[in-house]
């Protein structure tokens, strides 16, 4: 088992991605806390997953419950090797005048802020403890070869991707990781509005044409990334953004 003992948080675990790695991770011998603003959602797949999971309510916009979720998950596990900031959100692939302030600022409180707050919470317990830490940050193919109608949500995980390489260079003397994986559109419950119009067959079909091998990312695929990444076979690299988009920012 490539993660054995090893004490996880994925946030935004209840479904899509997060619920992808989070399985992965417990079948790799992981213990793994499901941190999701949907606090039902997280149960069920904590549930699911056996013992070595557990279910918490947090919103990550919020620094205090990112503190709770993570003082949650060492009182829990014993400690933390590995965070996984996957939850995320988007506007409604439109026009970008169409985007109003409030969403804006919920775009970037998610994808943004939320590591913001999981580094300032993170960072002092894996120097006071001298763990290894690892975090990993799930970016996006929209932060490197963005489309047009996500200018925002494009920003944001632009902001995403060049915010792990900066922590990565500067946590790497107190041997802490910091990756970022970048997946190109996926069959998750973001994808009408990525898309902006229904989803159809016909609709799909026009944008897995831009990914040159032909379909969307899946969840095993962002889970396979994330358990390489999380690993100790991963324990030279840091800063890397790696892109499993099928060829979409070639």
């Amino acid at each position: 088992m490539r993660l054995e003992g090893k004490r996880t948080l994925v946030t935004g675990a209840a479904s899509g991605f997060g619920k992808g790695i989070a399985e992965t991770y417990i079948r790799e011998g992981a213990k793994v806390a499901i941190v999701d603003l949907n606090g039902e959602g997280a149960k069920a797949v904590a549930a699911e997953l056996g013992e070595n999971a557990i279910a918490i309510t947090c919103d990550v916009s919020k620094g205090d419950q990112v503190q709770a979720a993570v003082d949650e998950t060492v009182k829990a596990f014993g400690g933390l090797d590995i965070v996984v900031n996957n939850a995320g959100w988007t506007n409604a692939n439109s026009p970008l005048m169409e985007t109003d302030e409030d969403t804006f600022r919920k775009i970037y409180d998610i994808n943004v802020l939320s590591i913001f707050h999981m580094t300032k919470t993170c960072v002092p317990l894996w120097r006071d403890s001298g763990t290894a830490g690892v975090m990993l940050n799930i970016g996006s193919t929209a932060g490197i070869r963005p489309r047009p109608g996500l200018t925002w949500y494009n920003s944001s995980k632009g902001a995403v991707n060049l915010m792990t390489r900066s922590l990565a260079v500067e946590l790497a003397p107190d041997n802490i990781r910091v990756c970022g994986i970048a997946p190109v559109m996926g069959a998750t419950a973001l994808l009408e509005q990525f898309m902006g119009v229904p989803d159809t067959p016909e609709n799909r079909a026009k944008f897995i044409a831009t990914i040159p091998m032909g379909r969307l990312s899946e969840a095993q695929d962002i889970a396979n990334a994330a358990l390489y990444l999380g690993s100790d076979e991963a324990e030279f690299i840091t800063g890397v953004i790696l892109e499993v988009d099928g060829g979409r920012t070639i």
